[in-house]
């Protein structure tokens, strides 16, 4: 009765660990002041360029129109996607401690997957907003009016923020009973899962089913609009024309396919089978360099944007 009695008071105070530690990364004095620089930096400037484009969209009645509009809600998903994570692991490089509480941790994951989420839904939408401008142009305008533009960018956020919600729900059920390192530079989904000491089965098949949804289905939008578009183009009698469609779509394309590819590899699989260090190596790139790229992309590949950019430029610094 006594050894039932302390297995029982073990296991309650087990259960009562509610603060993380996040692993980041451990390369000496040297190697942390250059990545604190390199995030630093990549965070100010991935800010400033997304800024930059909501202000330009905002701001020049020519690009008032609806692959504008998105892209403008992509430039400010993105201020918010690399935010949720890179502050707080700039401060961790100079923090003595390194710990999250469990809300704290499940906020940031629900945020993030919230942010992650909605992107896929938005890019889906973008390349529709494509298939109808290369495809059907005469309609083009009595389709994608303001108001159904506004009713797909809700619908990628509510969409989003509601299938995560979902999935840390599920994960905030589970109990902890540690080791509480988190083997990452941020909560994510797999290196949380794998810290529960508890059966994780039915969190680990709602986040995979969930994730091939969110991940699939727009996908394979993207992928029926990018046919028909490649279809549209390929009978269009005149080279100036098959021009001017393949580049009002290119900076669109390359960022699905670093977006989908990036994201697919992580989520879009089995948890158990992902090698950590891996891991932090690829969330690198989807949560801190894509959100950098992708206003370049958009810009260097878009004649209307460096064309305004030109002129606001010109203007301010007429010498």
């Amino acid at each position: 009765s006594g050894k039932a009695e302390g297995t029982q008071y073990g296991m309650k105070n087990q259960t009562t660990i509610n603060v993380f530690i996040l692993l980041g990364f451990s390369y000496g004095l040297q190697g942390q002041t250059v990545l604190f620089l390199v995030f630093f930096v990549t965070y100010v400037v991935t800010i400033t360029e997304n800024a930059i484009i909501i202000f330009v969209v905002k701001n020049n009645h020519h690009l008032h129109k609806p692959m504008y509009y998105f892209l403008g809600n992509l430039s400010f998903l993105e201020m918010w996607y690399i935010s949720v994570t890179l502050p707080r692991f700039l401060f961790g490089f100079w923090s003595q401690s390194k710990s999250i509480s469990f809300s704290s941790c499940m906020t940031q994951l629900y945020f993030f997957i919230s942010l992650m989420c909605t992107e896929c839904v938005l890019l889906a939408v973008m390349a529709y907003d494509r298939f109808l401008a290369v495809c059907h142009p005469l309609r083009y305008t009595a389709i994608m009016t303001h108001k159904l533009c506004f009713q797909l960018s809700f619908l990628s956020w509510a969409g989003g923020f509601s299938v995560s919600l979902v999935k840390v729900f599920f994960i905030s059920r589970l109990t902890f009973c540690g080791p509480r390192v988190i083997n990452h530079f941020f909560c994510d989904i797999s290196p949380v899962l794998n810290l529960s000491c508890t059966d994780i089965s039915l969190a680990e098949t709602v986040d995979f089913v969930l994730a091939l949804v969110i991940l699939l289905v727009p996908l394979l939008i993207v992928v029926f609009s990018y046919g028909c578009i490649v279809s549209a183009v390929l009978c269009m009698p005149s080279a100036q024309g098959r021009r001017k469609a393949i580049s009002t779509c290119t900076s669109h394309f390359s960022v699905v396919i670093i977006f989908f590819s990036a994201t697919l590899f992580m989520y879009a699989r089995p948890r158990r089978i992902h090698p950590f260090n891996l891991n932090k190596i690829v969330s690198i790139f989807y949560a801190v360099f894509t959100p950098a790229l992708n206003p370049l992309i958009y810009c260097l590949r878009n004649k209307e944007v460096k064309q305004v950019l030109r002129k606001m430029i010109s203007t301010s610094c007429p010498a």
